[in-house]
């Protein structure tokens, strides 16, 4: 009979350990190969473009609006709504040789088409030199977190447990990345927030799970490695299902409800904390037992004062 209970009841996650790491590994490598051949689909923050924001007096018919919108010089445009049915944001990507107030001219035209009493609330223009500014500084942005996070886990931590830490987080942000990618959804400013956010969420729940590690490495002597990190993921797994639970019922609301404009953000979240949850038990864990971490790992070091092996002299 399969043996579900390894010490003192606790449930021995680590028996699924070997199969979902392989698993996280070919999803890692799958999403290298999309970020390396289909790459990221920019938006408008990091290629450069026209936003312009339109109120309508009546609800918008944003399939009309496409079509007629669909010319040579705003091909490609992407019109949805934001706050409400008579609000519209109109994104248009910088066409070589093609002026900003030209595209403005004729998204106008298009909305007066439908709606002669449209009021153009808003003009936006992203320069192609800056949109690739913030997307060498929003990779710079992860890339500076993670380094960042391993200085702080380092210190925290034995060693072992910072490089399963930032594994973790590395695959986290690899596999949100790769999910974008592969589906080729807009990647903006938002969908970068959520990734950051991702890195945190992620990175709050394996600190969690460590710190019970290194408490009952202390605690239970005579236990095996395996049977530590089993017991401290088992009595944190309440705290995961709570937290995790709470937050992605947030999360689905504002995928579902929160609108456009937020909606690359909610993705990111719902993507990276789903990846995450499992991320801190089945990587960052597993890791450290295979780098060999130990109860003597996490002995406090002793230092011998000076003198301290004579005996005394009492007068």
């Amino acid at each position: 009979m399969l043996q579900i209970l390894s010490f003192k009841g606790s449930v021995n996650f680590l028996r699924h350990a070997l199969p979902i790491s392989i698993m996280s590994l070919i999803l890692v490598v799958l999403s290298l190969v999309s970020l390396g051949t289909k790459g990221i689909n920019w938006g408008l923050d990091f290629t450069g473009g026209t936003s312009i924001q339109l109120t309508f007096s009546k609800p918008a018919d944003l399939s009309t609006m496409r079509d007629t919108l669909d010319r040579e010089i705003t091909s490609g445009a992407v019109v949805q709504n934001f706050g409400s049915s008579r609000d519209v944001v109109v994104r248009l990507q910088t066409k070589e040789g093609v002026k900003s107030d030209d595209q403005v001219k004729l998204v106008l035209s298009a909305a007066k088409a439908q709606d002669p009493d449209v009021v153009q609330k808003s003009v936006e223009f992203v320069g192609p030199q800056v949109g690739k500014e913030l997307a060498e500084q929003g990779g710079l942005a992860v890339l500076v977190a993670l380094i960042c996070i391993l200085i702080y886990v380092t210190f925290r931590f034995e060693w072992r447990l910072s490089v399963g830490a930032v594994a973790a987080l590395a695959h986290d942000v690899t596999v949100t990345l790769g999910l974008f990618s592969f589906l080729q959804l807009e990647f903006d400013l938002t969908v970068l927030a959520g990734v950051l956010t991702v890195v945190g969420y992620s990175l709050n729940d394996t600190i969690v799970v460590f710190d019970r590690i290194r408490e009952n490495f202390l605690k239970m002597r005579k236990a095996t490695p395996t049977e530590v990190v089993n017991a401290s993921i088992t009595q944190t797994m309440s705290r995961t299902i709570i937290t995790t639970g709470t937050t992605i019922i947030t999360v689905i609301a504002l995928f579902l409800k929160g609108g456009t404009l937020i909606h690359g953000f909610a993705t990111s979240l719902l993507m990276g904390i789903t990846v995450g949850t499992y991320s801190s038990i089945y990587v960052a864990s597993f890791l450290a037992i295979k780098l060999g971490v130990c109860r003597e790992h996490m002995m406090p070091v002793q230092v011998e004062k000076e003198g301290a092996d004579q005996p005394s002299i009492m007068p």
